[in-house]
Protein backbone atom coordinates (compact mmCIF):
# COMPACT_ATOMS: atom_id res chain seq x y z
CA UNK A 1 0.00 0.00 0.00
CA UNK A 2 1.30 3.46 -0.86
CA UNK A 3 2.05 6.04 1.81
CA UNK A 4 -0.72 8.25 0.40
CA UNK A 5 -3.22 5.40 0.68
CA UNK A 6 -2.20 4.68 4.26
CA UNK A 7 -2.28 8.38 5.14
CA UNK A 8 -5.73 8.75 3.56
CA UNK A 9 -7.08 5.83 5.59
CA UNK A 10 -5.57 7.32 8.76
CA UNK A 11 -7.16 10.70 7.96
CA UNK A 12 -10.57 9.07 7.51
CA UNK A 13 -10.08 7.19 10.78
CA UNK A 14 -9.23 10.42 12.66
CA UNK A 15 -11.72 12.77 11.04
CA UNK A 16 -14.56 10.63 9.75
CA UNK A 17 -16.11 10.75 6.27
CA UNK A 18 -14.71 13.36 3.90
CA UNK A 19 -15.26 14.65 0.38
CA UNK A 20 -12.70 13.61 -2.22
CA UNK A 21 -11.73 17.26 -2.69
CA UNK A 22 -11.04 17.58 1.05
CA UNK A 23 -8.98 14.39 1.08
CA UNK A 24 -6.97 15.57 -1.93
CA UNK A 25 -6.17 18.86 -0.19
CA UNK A 26 -5.26 17.19 3.11
CA UNK A 27 -3.01 14.61 1.45
CA UNK A 28 -1.46 17.09 -0.99
CA UNK A 29 -2.51 15.38 -4.22
CA UNK A 30 -4.71 16.39 -7.13
CA UNK A 31 -8.40 15.63 -7.12
CA UNK A 32 -8.08 13.21 -10.09
CA UNK A 33 -5.28 11.36 -8.26
CA UNK A 34 -7.40 11.11 -5.10
CA UNK A 35 -10.39 9.92 -7.13
CA UNK A 36 -8.26 7.13 -8.61
CA UNK A 37 -6.84 6.26 -5.19
CA UNK A 38 -10.31 6.13 -3.63
CA UNK A 39 -11.49 3.88 -6.47
CA UNK A 40 -8.63 1.42 -5.79
CA UNK A 41 -9.26 1.48 -2.03
CA UNK A 42 -12.98 1.03 -2.68
CA UNK A 43 -12.30 -2.02 -4.86
CA UNK A 44 -10.11 -3.37 -2.03
CA UNK A 45 -12.98 -2.95 0.44
CA UNK A 46 -11.15 -0.38 2.59
CA UNK A 47 -13.47 2.57 1.89
CA UNK A 48 -16.94 3.15 0.53
CA UNK A 49 -18.78 6.13 -0.89
CA UNK A 50 -21.96 7.36 0.74
CA UNK A 51 -24.28 10.25 0.16
CA UNK A 52 -24.19 13.21 2.53
CA UNK A 53 -27.50 13.48 4.40
CA UNK A 54 -27.10 17.26 4.70
CA UNK A 55 -26.40 17.81 0.98
CA UNK A 56 -27.67 15.25 -1.52
CA UNK A 57 -25.24 16.52 -4.17
CA UNK A 58 -22.23 15.47 -2.09
CA UNK A 59 -20.59 12.06 -1.89
CA UNK A 60 -18.45 11.26 1.14
CA UNK A 61 -15.66 8.71 1.38
CA UNK A 62 -16.06 6.54 4.49
CA UNK A 63 -13.80 3.99 6.10
CA UNK A 64 -15.16 0.44 6.09
CA UNK A 65 -14.58 -1.98 8.96
CA UNK A 66 -11.79 -3.56 6.88
CA UNK A 67 -10.21 -0.13 6.45
CA UNK A 68 -10.48 0.64 10.15
CA UNK A 69 -8.95 -2.75 10.95
CA UNK A 70 -6.07 -2.03 8.59
CA UNK A 71 -5.38 1.32 10.30
CA UNK A 72 -5.46 -0.31 13.76
CA UNK A 73 -3.09 -3.07 12.61
CA UNK A 74 -0.60 -0.56 11.16
CA UNK A 75 -0.69 1.54 14.30
CA UNK A 76 -0.13 -1.50 16.51
CA UNK A 77 2.81 -2.58 14.33
CA UNK A 78 4.32 0.87 14.83
CA UNK A 79 3.79 0.68 18.59
CA UNK A 80 5.41 -2.76 18.68
CA UNK A 81 8.43 -1.54 16.69
CA UNK A 82 8.94 1.47 18.97
CA UNK A 83 8.50 -0.69 22.06
CA UNK A 84 11.22 -3.05 20.85
CA UNK A 85 13.58 -0.20 19.98
CA UNK A 86 12.99 1.66 23.24
CA UNK A 87 13.87 -1.55 25.05
CA UNK A 88 17.37 -1.23 23.57
CA UNK A 89 17.96 2.27 25.01
CA UNK A 90 19.83 3.08 28.20
CA UNK A 91 17.95 4.31 31.26
CA UNK A 92 19.16 7.88 30.65
CA UNK A 93 17.96 7.75 27.06
CA UNK A 94 14.52 6.49 28.13
CA UNK A 95 14.30 9.34 30.67
CA UNK A 96 15.25 11.86 27.97
CA UNK A 97 12.51 10.49 25.71
CA UNK A 98 9.96 10.67 28.53
CA UNK A 99 10.93 14.29 29.21
CA UNK A 100 10.46 15.12 25.52
CA UNK A 101 6.97 13.57 25.26
CA UNK A 102 5.00 16.80 25.87
CA UNK A 103 6.91 18.59 23.10
CA UNK A 104 6.52 15.61 20.73
CA UNK A 105 2.79 15.48 21.45
CA UNK A 106 2.49 19.18 20.65
CA UNK A 107 4.38 18.66 17.37
CA UNK A 108 1.99 15.87 16.40
CA UNK A 109 -0.99 18.11 17.16
CA UNK A 110 0.46 20.92 15.05
CA UNK A 111 1.14 18.54 12.18
CA UNK A 112 -2.42 17.17 12.33
CA UNK A 113 -3.87 20.69 12.32
CA UNK A 114 -1.68 21.61 9.37
CA UNK A 115 -2.67 18.49 7.37
CA UNK A 116 -6.38 18.72 8.11
CA UNK A 117 -6.71 22.46 7.65
CA UNK A 118 -9.43 24.50 9.29
CA UNK A 119 -12.31 22.61 10.88
CA UNK A 120 -15.61 22.85 9.01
Amino acid sequence: MSLTSAATLATLDRTGPRRITDLAAVEGVTQPAMTALVRVMEESGLVERRGDASDKRVTLVCLTEAGASYVRTRRQAGVNAFERLIGELTGDEVEALAAALPALKHLAELETQDREGPKQ
